[in-house]
C-alpha cells in the first residue's frame, strides 16, 4: 500500500461511523449543496434490480458521510461525492461506494427512517443484509461488497450500530441470498432450454459487442447449429474442450452427449467487466470488453475467440 493509499485510510478511520445519521430528520434544506445525482446514476441501477420506483431523491449534499433522512415528509439520501471517491480510492474499487448507497436505500425501503427512532443495530443488519443482496444482483463479489464495511465500520459494537464482524456477516447473508436467487434462476432457463433451436435473440448491444468474425467451426454435427454460434470460448485449464457462446448468450459445453448449457452471459454495472457468466459451474467468472475471461481474484482464466 503506498503512502497516498496510507493517508486515505488514516483519513477514513478517522470519520465518524459510516451511518450514524441514518434515521435521524434532516435540518433544513439550506445547509445542503446540492448537484447532480449520485455518479453514473448508481440509484437507477440499484433500483432496476430490486424493481421497484423510487420514492426518494438523491443529492450530493455537504454532509460527512451519506445519510437516509426525512425532511417536510419527504425521503432523501444524501451523500458527500469526496467521502464516496475518497472510500473507493482506498479500497481500490468503486463498489464500495454502490454499497454505501445500497445502505443508505435499505434504510428507507425497510421503512427504518419512519421510526425517528435513530440508528440501531437490527435496523442497520438489515440494510447491511439488504447492501449484499443488491450488490450480489448487480455484479458484484462478495469481497467487493464487503470492501466499505471492512473499512468503515468499528471493531466492536456501540450503542448504535454493531461491530464489524455482524456487519460483515449480514452483508455476506445478503449476498448469498440474491445469489441462489441467481443460481435458480440460471438451472430454471437451462432446463426449459436444452434444445438449442428457436428464434430467440440477445439485445442487441450485447450481441454487437461480443461479435466480431464468425466462428468457422462445424458443431453441426455434434448437435449444436453453427448458426447458433456467436463466439468460441476457450479456457486455459482445458484447451481442447469444446465451448462456444451462443446468439441467446448462452454457455455451451461440446460433450459426447451433444450441447450442454453450462451458463449465461449477463451484464454488469462495472465499466471494466461489463459481462459475467451465471452458472453453477462457474462461479465468479467476469468478461471484459475485449473477451478476456477473469475470476474473482482478477486472473486471466480463459478469453472469446
Amino acid at each position: 500500500m503506498n503512502r497516498l493509499n496510507r493517508i486515505s485510510l488514516a483519513l477514513l478511520l478517522a470519520l465518524t461511523p459510516l451511518l450514524a445519521a441514518v434515521a435521524e430528520t434532516a435540518p433544513g434544506p439550506e445547509p445542503y449543496a446540492t448537484t447532480k445525482a449520485a455518479p453514473r446514476d448508481v440509484i437507477g441501477e440499484i433500483i432496476d434490480v430490486i424493481g421497484l420506483k423510487p420514492r426518494f431523491e438523491v443529492r450530493s449534499a455537504n454532509i460527512e458521510n451519506a445519510a437516509a433522512v426525512i425532511y417536510n415528509g419527504k425521503r432523501y439520501i444524501l451523500y458527500n461525492e469526496h467521502f464516496l471517491a475518497a472510500i473507493n480510492n482506498a479500497v481500490h474499487t468503486d463498489w464500495a461506494g454502490v454499497s454505501i448507497l445500497a445502505h443508505e436505500i435499505g434504510h428507507h425501503l425497510n421503512g427504518h427512517t419512519l421510526s425517528r427512532q435513530g440508528s440501531n443495530h437490527a435496523d442497520e443488519l438489515e440494510a447491511d443484509e439488504f447492501s449484499g443482496f443488491v450488490l450480489r444482483k448487480m455484479g458484484a463479489s462478495l469481497e467487493e461488497a464487503q470492501a466499505a464495511m471492512k473499512v468503515l465500520s468499528d471493531e466492536r459494537s456501540s450503542a448504535t450500530h454493531p461491530g464489524r464482524s455482524y456487519r460483515l456477516a449480514a452483508i455476506s447473508k445478503g449476498w448469498g441470498n440474491a445469489d441462489a436467487q441467481l443460481l435458480a434462476s440460471a438451472n430454471g432457463h437451462q432446463r426449459e432450454s436444452q434444445t438449442m433451436a428457436g428464434n430467440s435473440q440477445p439485445p442487441q448491444q450485447a450481441r454487437e459487442q461480443l461479435r466480431q468474425q464468425p466462428v468457422r467451426t462445424n458443431t453441426a454435427s455434434q448437435g449444436l447449429d453453427s448458426r447458433l454460434v456467436l463466439r468460441k470460448v476457450v479456457f486455459n485449464n482445458a484447451p481442447d474442450e469444446q465451448f462456444f457462446l451462443t446468439t441467446r448468450l448462452q454457455l455451451v459445453h461440446m460433450t459426447e452427449r451433444g450441447a450442454r448449457i453450462i451458463g449465461k452471459l449477463a451484464r454488469t454495472n462495472n465499466r471494466d467487466y461489463p459481462f459475467y457468466f451465471e452458472s453453477e459451474y462457474l462461479q465468479g467468472l467476469f468478461v471484459t470488453d475485449n473477451g478476456v475471461l477473469v475470476n474473482q481474484r482478477g486472473q486471466r482464466v480463459g478469453h472469446f475467440s
